[in-house]
C-alpha cells in the first residue's frame, strides 16, 4: 500500500498517524497523532522527517527537516517519541549535517549507540569542581583569562577581529593535547566551511575534530538543530571518560534562525523580536557542559556571538554572557591600536580561570593586570607631550614590552610553561631596560622544558632576563 518501507512498517505497528492540513515553509500542522509529545519524531509518507514542536488539541505543529514544502493531504506517522542521532568514536575525524550523515565522501559513519538530541543537563550531584586548564596556546588569553576544561565561556567580537583566527588556534593547541574538538557551523557560507575543513586537513587537526554542519544553503531546520545534535555527540564521549571541548560558531545565526521560526509560528515577539524563550533555547544548550564525577571526562563549551560594531550590550550577547562563566571580547579598537590578538582587556573575564592556576601564575597574572593598568595611564599622560617621571617612563616599556608578548602570528602556539618564562622576564625586568621580545620568546621555547617538576622559576627567569636585556631606558 506504501511505497515507502519504513513508512508501512510503523503503521502496520499501529504507530500514531495523522493527515498534514496546514502547510507554512518549514512548519506543518497535522491532523491526528494521538498520544504523540513534544520533541517527538513524525515521518512523512515520502520519507522526510519533522520534529513536533507544540500540541494544540487535535492538532500537531511540527518542523519539517527537509527544504521541500509537505503536500497538503500528506500522511504522517509518529516515529519515536524522542529526536536522536547517532554517536559515538566513528564520527571523530568526519564531517556530518545536522542529521549525522556524511558530507566528506568518506562513506557512511560507523556509530555504536543512538543518544538524545535534546537531552536534559547532568544534575549537580552528578557533576565535580573543575580542575584542568584548557590551554589555548595564545598567550593573552592563557594568562590574563584562563579556560578551564568543562568551562562554558563565551567569544565576542564583530566581523574580522580575530576571533576565527583565535579558535583555530585554540583547537590546535587542544588536539595537540589529546582532547577531542567538536566545531558547528551554524548558518555560515558554503565557502567560510570550506575554508575551515582545508586548514583543519591542512594541519592534521581534523583527526582528533568532529564538524557538524549546517550551512545557509540548509534548511533552518538544520540550522536551529545542529548545535543540539553537536552536543549530544559530545555527551557520548565525555561520559565515556572523553575530554570535549564543543565551538558552537556561532550563536547570533542561530538565534536569528529561532527568531525566524518563531514568528513563522506565530509567537509574539519580545526584544529584538526575539521570542520569549530565547533565553532557555540557549541555557538548556550550555548547561549541559561541565565535568563528571564518574569518569572524569569533561565537556566545555565555547559559544560565538557576533557583536555588531563592538556593542556587547546588545540583547543576545548579554543573554549569553549571563549564562556562561565568562567571555572573552574581542574589538576593532583593540585592533586598529594594534593589539593581536584583540583582546579586550577590561571587557574580558573569566570567572573560574583561577582555579587553575598555582600560586606562581596567579602573582603572575596579577602583576599584569595591574601594570597594564599602570600603562594606560601613563600613556595618557604621555600625550601631552611633558616630561615623564622615571617610574612612568619604565611603566610605559614594561606595558609595550608585555603587549609585544602578546603579539602571535595564527600559526604560533607556546605552552603555559613557555608563556610563563616569557611574562615573568619581563615583569622582573620592571620596564628599567628594554628587552629583545623575538630573542625573549625563542630562549623561552627552548628552556621552558626545566620548570617541569615544579622547581623554583627565579633563577631562570634572572638568567633569561640578563640574556635578552639590551640597555637601561633613561
Amino acid at each position: 500500500m506504501f511505497k515507502n518501507q519504513s513508512f508501512a512498517k510503523l503503521v502496520a505497528a499501529n504507530q500514531p498517524t495523522g493527515e498534514v492540513v496546514s502547510v507554512q515553509d518549514l512548519l506543518v500542522i497535522i491532523r491526528g497523532l494521538e498520544g504523540a509529545s513534544v520533541g517527538g519524531l513524525v515521518l512523512f509518507e515520502n520519507g522526510d522527517r519533522g520534529l513536533i514542536r507544540a500540541i494544540r488539541d487535535t492538532q500537531v505543529e511540527v518542523l519539517t527537516f527537509a527544504q521541500r514544502e509537505a503536500a497538503l493531504g500528506e500522511l504522517a506517522v509518529l516515529e519515536s517519541d524522542v529526536l536522536e542521532v547517532g554517536v559515538g568514536e566513528g564520527l571523530i575525524g568526519r564531517v556530518v549535517n545536522a542529521m549525522g550523515e556524511p558530507l566528506d565522501g568518506k562513506g557512511a559513519v560507523a556509530t555504536t549507540a543512538k543518544a538524545e538530541v535534546f537531552a536534559t543537563a547532568p544534575a549537580i550531584v552528578e557533576r565535580e569542581a573543575l580542575s584542568d586548564q584548557l590551554s589555548s596556546g595564545v598567550v593573552i588569553v592563557d594568562a590574563l583569562f584562563p579556560i578551564v576544561l568543562g568551562q562554558r565561556i563565551a567569544i565576542l567580537g564583530d566581523s574580522k577581529s580575530g576571533k576565527s583566527t583565535f579558535l583555530r588556534q585554540l583547537s590546535h593547541s587542544q588536539t595537540n593535547a589529546g582532547q577531542i574538538i567538536i566545531y558547528v557551523l551554524i548558518s555560515k557560507r558554503q565557502v567560510d566551511v570550506d575554508v575551515l575543513i582545508s586548514e583543519l586537513n591542512a594541519n592534521g587537526v581534523i583527526k582528533r575534530t568532529i564538524v557538524v554542519v549546517a550551512s545557509s544553503f540548509d534548511s533552518l531546520s538544520q540550522s536551529y538543530l545542529a548545535p543540539y545534535v553537536a552536543c549530544a555527540m559530545g555527551e557520548h564521549l565525555w561520559k565515556a571518560g572523553k575530554n570535549v571541548v564543543i565551538i558552537y560558531d556561532d550563536l547570533s545565526n542561530h538565534a536569528k534562525v529561532y527568531r525566524e521560526l518563531s514568528l513563522l509560528a506565530g509567537v509574539s515577539p519580545g526584544r529584538d523580536s526575539y521570542p520569549g524563550d530565547m533565553f532557555y533555547t540557549h541555557s538548556s544548550l550550555l548547561e549541559r557542559a561541565g565535568k563528571l564525577k564518574d569518569g572524569g571526562g569533561t565537556l566545555s563549551a565555547i559559544p560565538v556571538v557576533s557583536t555588531p560594531n563592538d556593542d556587547i550590550t546588545a540583547y543576545l550577547s548579554t543573554s549569553i554572557m549571563s549564562i556562561t562563566d565568562g567571555q572573552i571580547v574581542f574589538d576593532l579598537a583593540s585592533l586598529r591600536k594594534g593589539v593581536r590578538p584583540a583582546v579586550n582587556v577590561g571587557l574580558s573575564v573569566s570567572r573560574v580561570g583561577g582555579l587553575v592556576q598555582n600560586p606562581a601564575w596567579k602573582e603572575v597574572t596579577g602583576q599584569l593586570f595591574r601594570k597594564l593598568s599602570d600603562y594606560r595611564q601613563a600613556s595618557e599622560f604621555a600625550q601631552f607631550g611633558s616630561e615623564l617621571a622615571p617610574t612612568a617612563r619604565a611603566d610605559l616599556e614594561l606595558g609595550r614590552q608585555i603587549y609585544e608578548i602578546f603579539k602571535q602570528t595564527p600559526g604560533e602556539l607556546y605552552d603555559v610553561n613557555t608563556q610563563f618564562l616569557m611574562l615573568a622576564t619581563a615583569l622582573a625586568g620592571g620596564g628599567r631596560s628594554s628587552l629583545n621580545i623575538i630573542l625573549l620568546k625563542q630562549e623561552a621555547v627552548s628552556r621552558s622544558h626545566e620548570l617541569a617538576g615544579g622547581s623554583d622559576p627565579a633563577p631562570l627567569v634572572q638568567e633569561l632576563l640578563q640574556k635578552v636585556m639590551i640597555q637601561v631606558v633613561r
